[in-house]
């Protein structure tokens, strides 16, 4: 089964990452990168990306002629996505436990980030998931 992990944050928590010290910033990217060189040895990784910051994104809609019109940016956001992870394994519980790791990834101080990892299905007709 396929699982999408969803990291988001707010403005508060997006703002204070930018105020991390470097080697924060670094201790944490290493723990991304052996976490996805984890999960392509075992099989379970599909895709990762992290998304740029909130002050960039629009939302698009198709005008009466079809041309885009945008909109944004949308500094009163409650939450914005910072990244994803396609996963494919076996259960619903082995993808809370890889949610749960990236949730405890490094913040400054050696705590974790404990940040809110969104985990849901992807639905598709190959996988015979509707």
């Amino acid at each position: 089964m396929n699982y999408i992990l969803l990291m988001t944050s707010n403005k508060a928590g997006v703002n204070s990452y930018r105020q991390w010290p470097k080697a924060d910033v670094e201790k944490h990217f290493a723990f991304l990168h052996r976490l996805n060189q984890d999960l392509t040895e075992s099989g379970e990784f599909i895709a990762s990306e992290a998304l740029a910051g909130p002050e960039q994104a629009r939302i698009v809609t198709a005008g009466k002629d079809g041309m885009p019109i945008t909109d944004g940016v949308f500094p009163e956001s409650k939450e914005f996505l910072l990244g994803y992870w396609i996963i494919d394994v076996e259960s619903q519980e082995r993808a809370y436990e890889i949610a749960a790791r990236l949730s405890a990834g490094p913040a400054p101080g050696g705590s974790a980030t404990a940040m809110p990892i969104e985990v849901r299905q992807i639905m598709t007709r190959k996988a015979g998931d509707l």
